[in-house]
């Protein structure tokens, strides 16, 4: 019996998906060749790239003007690559600092560049989502991480501003609808919503690109990956092909607005238990939580910890750990996540309970 996967990354996936994928690293649409001993360049695989690239246009209503990349490197390789194609030569960009990966992104950026963080939520361990800061006017973007899966934090209103807006949505992208027009660049690890980790997908509007007067490393150059069509280098293929199955699984559920349905029906079986059950609190403030990551303790963790971590491994629960750097617990509720596994985790809640 599969487990009820709660992981924050890689996480899970469509069990459809899963059997698809399989059934092509065996023998890939009746080539009689694996998907991963195909070449980059064969019709097939330029098929899925093109395919996979197209479902996220459609999925996330891209308007024109934009480019959409399947790259290497992670969202962490992302932070190095904003700041070589964004930061001008002697420029300054501001960051919003509002957990982990935002501080790493700024730590890669500031090895470029004047780097100002405006805003940040780290006097209170990061539980909320900084509001009413001043956005300086001369910078060369914004960046922003819209959801701190360490934390369980996300942003509900976006940042305005005159400059470029960056937003690191590796954990959130494709979760619900919004106006991708107010982005100029978005970047996203495939391992939460998309596929296995392996592959990188960037989002970014054209015209903002080639103005930095800096000579860029031709692996580093958003440019060099759009001439090449997300080429340039041999790319991804299974982690390309198994987000492309994602997507299409997206797609045939209703899209972005289906699922934010159910990612909020999700959110609120589980939030309403944490806030019921005396046994149990939450971390992020309630206005700031987090539709993806919910992260809570034990109100007494000396006296439960041990018989609650019993109980949620008997149900088969995988991955409910707090992250190591803040402990506790977290569920990770991705796109993928059924809500009767949501259920199973709200059940062995109300049994602590019982049992306390």
């Amino acid at each position: 019996m599969k487990k009820h996967n709660f992981s924050a990354g890689p996480c899970i996936l469509p069990q459809e998906v899963l059997k698809k994928a399989a059934e092509a690293v065996v023998n890939y649409n009746d080539i009689n060749l694996s998907l991963i001993e195909i070449s980059h360049r064969s019709k097939e695989f330029i098929a899925i790239m093109e395919e996979a690239r197209s479902l996220v246009k459609e999925l996330l209503n891209l308007p024109n003007g934009y480019s959409v990349l399947f790259l290497q490197g992670g969202a962490s390789l992302e932070f190095l690559m904003t700041a070589y194609n964004l930061l001008k030569v002697n420029g300054k960009a501001a960051y919003l600092d509002t957990g982990t990966w935002s501080s790493k992104a700024l730590k890669e950026a500031k090895l470029l560049g004047d780097i100002e963080v405006i805003a940040s939520s780290k006097d209170k361990g990061y539980n909320y989502i900084p509001k009413n800061y001043e956005i300086p006017s001369a910078i060369d973007y914004l960046h922003c991480t819209s959801n701190n899966t360490i934390f369980g934090t996300q942003i509900k209103e976006f940042p305005k501003t005159d400059s470029l807006l960056v937003c690191d949505m590796s954990s959130d992208i494709f979760s619900r609808q919004l106006d991708f027009s107010q982005f100029d660049l978005v970047y996203a690890g495939a391992q939460k919503n998309m596929g296995p980790a392996g592959t990188t997908l960037v989002i970014v509007k054209d015209e903002i690109l080639g103005k930095t007067n800096r000579k860029i490393p031709s692996m580093l150059d958003y440019q060099v990956h759009i001439q090449k069509d997300s080429m340039f280098n041999t790319p991804p293929v299974f982690a390309v092909y198994v987000s492309m199955l994602t997507l299409q699984w997206l797609k045939n559920l209703g899209g972005v607005a289906a699922i934010e349905k159910i990612n909020k029906q999700k959110a609120e079986l589980l939030y309403n238990e944490i806030d019921r059950n005396p046994l149990f609190e939450g971390f992020a403030n309630k206005e700031d939580r987090s539709v993806m990551n919910v992260t809570f303790n034990l109100t007494n963790e000396e006296a439960h910890k041990e018989t609650f971590d019993t109980l949620w491994n008997n149900a088969g629960i995988n991955g409910l750990k707090g992250h190591r750097s803040v402990g506790g617990y977290r569920a990770s509720i991705y796109n993928a996540m059924p809500i009767e596994s949501v259920q199973v985790l709200v059940d062995v809640m109300k049994q602590l309970e019982k049992q306390a």
